[in-house]
């Protein structure tokens, strides 16, 4: 972030959210960006996990801040944010088997997701418990926002679905499904459209 940090709900939500996006402003976290968003269904619950993990773990380092060494502090935000993509991770072995195979080891990963280390760092350690929640709440959103907005495309010119729901035309004869967009490299081509897409809107709206 540039300057002092807006506190307030809405710049929270603006920096979060738009200004400082963690995909299309930081190329931050684009490992499952790649990984899981061939299946829309699979990256609404990544982004579900993201979400309750940046914000319950935010909060959780801001109200052991003072309390933690600064020489151990990545030690404790890492075991912080292991608890609660683990506690994540095993619900989601126990009520729904078939979604975490899946989504296979890519849960377990958001534990050394720089998004979420980089909160913890940027915001978390120097701020209040409610500045934190919503910072850590306010990015996972944003960056959710353009998963989604990846998926939708890859699912739909891929697979001719929406949440595996057949789409008239996309899945019928007249439309010859493009398979490279369920494949890595069609992950590559819609992030690179994304972020330029957000990146030339944001800078038309700041000129």
């Amino acid at each position: 972030m540039n300057g002092k940090q807006n506190t307030s709900v809405r710049g929270l939500a603006r920096e979060g959210l738009w200004d400082n996006n963690p995909i299309f402003r930081q190329i931050l976290g684009i490992c499952s960006t790649l990984a899981v968003t061939n299946m829309v269904l699979n990256t609404a619950v990544m982004c579900a996990a993201l979400i309750l993990t940046l914000s319950l773990s935010s909060l959780t380092i801001s109200l052991l801040r003072a309390l933690t060494p600064r020489n151990i502090r990545m030690m404790v935000e890492t075991l912080v944010i292991a608890f609660y993509v683990i506690i994540f991770d095993v619900s989601l072995k126990a009520w729904w088997p078939d979604m975490s195979e899946n989504l296979g080891p890519y849960v377990g990963l958001i534990i050394t997701n720089c998004i979420v280390m980089g909160r913890a760092e940027a915001c978390a350690n120097n701020q209040s418990p409610g500045v934190a929640l919503l910072d850590g709440f306010f990015n996972a959103v944003g960056y959710s926002f353009v998963l989604l907005a990846i998926a939708v495309p890859r699912e739909l010119l891929g697979m001719g679905t929406i949440l595996g729901a057949a789409v008239p035309y996309f899945s019928g004869p007249y439309w010859d499904k493009w398979i490279i967009m369920v494949m890595p490299p069609g992950a590559f081509f819609m992030l690179a459209v994304a972020v330029w897409v957000f990146r030339s809107w944001q800078g038309d709206h700041e000129s």
